[in-house]
C-alpha cells in the first residue's frame, strides 16, 4: 500500500531527480547504521592484527619506563608532571595510526551509501519529531519490525559464532599459559585479532540486508503524489499556457525577421496564390541562390505584398515555387537539381530589368523550366 501525504493524497509516483536532489540538500539521504558498525569493527580488527603487536610492545615499554622513577623526580613536582605529559604524548603518538584508521572508516560509510552531505537543516529541531504518536508508528511499523529482525540476527550470529570459536579454540587458549611471556603474548595477540575479525565478519551479512532496505525505505519516503509531480513539471518546464505564449512569440519574431529579408530578395516565385518563395543570389559570396523567405496562404500573400511595395519582381512558376518550398529551408542554398530552373528565372529578371531601363519590349517569361517531378508533385493539395 502506498503512503499518503499530509493532505490525504496517495504517494504512488516514483521520486524525480529534482526531489532526490532537494532531499540530499536537506540532509535526507539513506544511511545504514549496520554498514557503519561493520566498517568500524572490521577496520578495528584489521588494525589490531597489523598494528596490535607493535602498539602492545610500545605501550609495555612506556609503562616500564614510566614506572622507573628517577630520584630527582620524587622531589621535583614540575618534572614529574612534565614526565607524565611526555609519556601521555608518546602513547598518543603510538596509537595514532590505529585511531586514524578508525577515523577514516567512519567517513567511508556515508560515501558508500547516500554520499557525504553536510546540511544545517538536518540538525534543526522539528516539532513533528517530538510527536509520540509518530514515534510509536515507527516503533510498531515495518521499520521497527526490520530493526527487531536485525537485532535478533546480530545476537544469533555474533553470539553463536563467538561461542563456537571459544569452544574450538579452548585447548589453544589453555595451552598459551605454558609458554614464556613473549611467546604467549604474541600468540594471544594473534589469536585475539583473528577471533575479533571472524566475529565482526558476521555483521557483513546483516549490513548486506540493511543497505538495500535503507535505499528502498528512503526512496519510498521520497515518493510523490500525482499533483506534486505535475506541479514540479510546471515549475521546471513552465505551464502549457506560458510555453504556448513563448512559442507564439518566438514564431512571431522569426516571421518578422523573415519578412525583413523579402525587400533584399532578387525575385519572389509564386504558385501563384498558395506558395511564395523569395530568393537572393550574390555571385561574390554565394555558391547558389539562397532562400530568404517562404510561406503558404496568408504568409505567401504577405510576402507578395512586401515584394510589390519594394519593387521586388514577382514571378509565377507553380512547379518551381513548390519544389523550392518543400526542398529548401530558410537561409539555405537551393539544391543542385533546381540550379537550371532558378538560373532561367534569374536570367529572365535580369533581361526584364535591362529591357525596362532601355524602353525595349519585355522578354517572354520562360515556360519550359526543368523541375524534377518528384520535388513538387504530390507534395501538397494546392
Amino acid at each position: 500500500m502506498a503512503a499518503e501525504s499530509e493532505d490525504g493524497q496517495e504517494k504512488s509516483e516514483e521520486p524525480t531527480a529534482k526531489r532526490l536532489q532537494e532531499s540530499k540538500e536537506k540532509g535526507e539521504v539513506p544511511r545504514s547504521r549496520e554498514l557503519n558498525t561493520t566498517l568500524i569493527l572490521m577496520a578495528a580488527a584489521v588494525g589490531l592484527m597489523t598494528m596490535g603487536r607493535g602498539i602492545g610492545d610500545g605501550l609495555a615499554e612506556l609503562l616500564r619506563s614510566s614506572l622507573t622513577i628517577d630520584r630527582r623526580l620524587m622531589y621535583e613536582p614540575a618534572m614529574m608532571l612534565r614526565n607524565a605529559a611526555d609519556t601521555f604524548l608518546d602513547a598518543l603518538i603510538l596509537i595514532s595510526p590505529f585511531i586514524a584508521l578508525l577515523f577514516i572508516s567512519v567517513f567511508i560509510s556515508p560515501i558508500m551509501i547516500g554520499g557525504f552531505t553536510m546540511s544545517s537543516k538536518k540538525i534543526k529541531p522539528k516539532l513533528s519529531n517530538m510527536n509520540p504518536l509518530k514515534g510509536l508508528k515507527k516503533l510498531f511499523g515495518f521499520q521497527g519490525l526490520m530493526e527487531l529482525v536485525k537485532s535478533i540476527l546480530k545476537v544469533l550470529l555474533v553470539g553463536g559464532l563467538g561461542a563456537f570459536l571459544i569452544m574450538e579454540l579452548f585447548d589453544d587458549i589453555l595451552r598459551i599459559s605454558r609458554y614464556e611471556f613473549d611467546t604467549a603474548y604474541s600468540m594471544s595477540t594473534q589469536m585475539t585479532g583473528w577471533y575479533f575479525l571472524a566475529v565482526c565478519s558476521t555483521i557483513i551479512l546483516i549490513a548486506a540486508i540493511d543497505v538495500p532496505f535503507q535505499r528502498w525505505q528512503h526512496k519510498k519516503q521520497q515518493r510523490m503524489t500525482k499533483k506534486e509531480v505535475k506541479d514540479e513539471r510546471k515549475t521546471t518546464e513552465g505551464s502549457p499556457e506560458v510555453k504556448s505564449k513563448i512559442r507564439n512569440l518566438q514564431m512571431e519574431a522569426a516571421m518578422r525577421r523573415m519578412m525583413e529579408q523579402v525587400p533584399k530578395a532578387d525575385v519572389v516565385i509564386t504558385n501563384p496564390t498558395h506558395y511564395s518563395v523569395a530568393l537572393k543570389y550574390d555571385d561574390a559570396n554565394m555558391g547558389a541562390p539562397k532562400l530568404v523567405a517562404k510561406g503558404t496562404e496568408l504568409v505567401a500573400a504577405r510576402i507578395r505584398e512586401i515584394a510589390a511595395d519594394n519593387n521586388v519582381p514577382v514571378v509565377s512558376a507553380p512547379p518551381l515555387a513548390r519544389a523550392v518550398y518543400f526542398s529548401t529551408e530558410l537561409d539555405q542554398e537551393i539544391p543542385a537539381s533546381l540550379y537550371l530552373a532558378v538560373a532561367q528565372i534569374l536570367a529572365y529578371i535580369y533581361q526584364l530589368k535591362q529591357a525596362t531601363s532601355a524602353g525595349m519590349q519585355a522578354p517572354a517569361m520562360p515556360t519550359d523550366l526543368d523541375v524534377p517531378e518528384d520535388m513538387w508533385k504530390g507534395k501538397g493539395k494546392k
